[in-house]
């Protein structure tokens, strides 16, 4: 989590001195130059035009800067030191850290990217060459692992070499056919043009990784980590035998645990597990999604052209019918082909009428239907009636209501006592009981004095205590709200 003092340079006042002096130092590292003396490096900045007037202390004190910026490692020169003020004045050579040279590298790889896109490709190519990477290193582990160590290292090089270019490639691509700009280029009536060479690059990519993904899944099941144990011991003793002077005694088990990880990931990209799919079936998912979504911009914009499009011609050529046909009775037939009937303005058919696909029309049986007049006026004959008296239906249902309520009546009433209903105290209740005392508890909250008039013709004076929690269960499960206290008054007096 600490800051990356060592990318200061890119964001500071005068960057463009300090990206100019680094990116020299990146170029003499490229061509094995390590150390440069400021002589050097000032000629080179006198020689661009922006920086013809640059000074020599200007530039010492830059390059000190860099220095505390871990961008550049000072080493006193005293080769051509003659005198002893030559040797007091600490002339030095400078050389790039790697944390610079790899900054820089970047940096270059990103100038060369072409605007705010991404790029990226589907290469068919690297599936292949990763299958026979696989290929040979399952080879080799089941010959017994009798090559160099080195051999093998340059395998497992190839294998994440290609893994990894499949990876930044497709996901590029995938994200530039995402992107906005590809979006609304695919709109236009221009992406016509390009439309078979898309969907025929996307097509070919899936055919070809369908084939190739199930052999590596193949080959990665069959290599598990306990067959790739020995393997990882030749890469282990490959790493112990480059020259350090570090101790890498310490280093050979995390050595280890990084070859372990990889091969996970790879496993993970091309499987998957149990809780994740793998990258391979999001690929493939994607590839044909933008295959369904070009399919539907090209509809649109063939539906656009059609809309816009001239039916002259096809008027002509249907003019041309009529005037070649030989009587007026053919000319009514080609008329009932082409514009349909002339005295009938609307047809409709009942719908669902069979579920057979292959029926024809004239094969169901014919719908009548009645045709109103469009009018306002029209209105449909009606018979007169008699009346129907329902006053022994509702004498009826009012007694039934009115049962119901007294029954009610009677379960409240075992819970009160003495005209009172204190929740904290009851045992269980039925979940009518409680749908009712909490109607109550709502309806209170909506009086000043906190007083509800029930059906029963009761007044009930609702208190709340805040404090105190308490669970109230019911055959249907329990509550836990705050406790509450039900004081039941008659119209006119209390009942307590």
């Amino acid at each position: 989590m600490k800051k990356v003092v060592e990318a200061s340079y890119l964001t500071a006042d005068s960057a463009a001195h300090y990206r100019t002096i680094l990116r020299y130092f990146y170029h003499q590292h490229e061509r094995m130059r390590d150390f440069i003396a400021p002589e050097e490096i000032l000629d080179y900045m006198r020689s661009i035009p922006a920086f013809s007037e640059y000074q020599e202390d200007q530039l010492h004190q830059q390059l000190g800067q860099l220095v505390k910026w871990n961008n550049l490692i000072a080493r006193q020169d005293m080769t051509s030191a003659k005198t002893i003020e030559e040797y007091k004045k600490k002339r030095f050579r400078y050389q790039s850290t790697p944390y610079t040279i790899e900054i820089e590298r970047m940096l270059v790889v990103l100038e060369k990217k072409v605007g705010d896109t991404f790029q990226g490709s589907l290469e068919r190519s690297q599936f292949d060459r990763l299958l026979q990477a696989l290929i040979t290193l399952q080879t080799e582990i089941e010959k017994g692992l009798s090559k160099n160590a080195e051999e093998y290292m340059r395998i497992w090089e190839d294998v994440f070499r290609y893994f990894q270019t499949i990876r930044t490639s497709t996901a590029d691509y995938i994200a530039y056919i995402n992107s906005e700009q590809t979006d609304q280029r695919m709109q236009t009536e221009a992406f016509l043009v390009y439309k078979n060479q898309f969907t025929t690059y996307l097509r070919d990519f899936i055919v070809s990784l369908q084939k190739t993904s199930l052999q590596i899944g193949e080959r990665l099941n069959e290599l598990s980590l306990g067959k790739l144990d020995s393997f990882f011991q030749k890469l282990i003793e490959h790493r112990r035998s480059i020259p350090r002077l570090e101790d890498v005694s310490s280093s050979e088990q995390e050595w280890k645990t990084e070859y372990q990880e990889y091969w996970g990931s790879l496993r993970q990209w091309f499987l998957g597990s149990t809780s994740q799919q793998s990258e391979l079936e999001v690929l493939q998912w994607q590839t044909n999604e933008m295959i369904r979504r070009m399919t539907r911009y090209v509809q649109r914009i063939g539906e656009r052209q059609q809309h816009f499009r001239s039916r002259k011609n096809d008027y002509l050529h249907l003019a041309k019918w009529f005037a070649n046909s030989p009587s007026l009775d053919d000319a009514h037939k080609i008329s009932s082909v082409v514009f349909g009937s002339m005295t009938i303005q609307h047809l409709q058919l009942e719908e669902g009428t069979t579920d057979n696909l292959h029926s024809d029309t004239w094969e169901e049986n014919p719908t009548i239907l009645t045709l109103k007049p469009r009018t306002n006026r029209y209105r449909e004959k009606t018979k007169p009636g008699s009346m129907t008296s329902n006053a022994e239906k509702k004498t009826r249902q009012r007694e039934q209501y009115l049962e119901e309520r007294r029954q009610e009546r009677v379960l409240i009433d075992q819970y009160m006592t003495e005209g009172v209903i204190q929740l904290s105290a009851l045992s269980k209740v039925e979940p009518f009981i409680r749908k009712v005392l909490l109607g109550w508890i709502g309806k209170s909250m909506a009086s000043k004095d906190r007083k509800v008039k029930t059906d029963y013709g009761l007044v009930v004076k609702v208190t709340i205590d805040k404090e105190n929690s308490i669970l109230l269960e019911s055959d249907d499960g329990t509550l836990k709200m705050p406790d509450a206290l039900f004081e039941f008054e008659e119209q006119g007096g209390s009942m307590r």
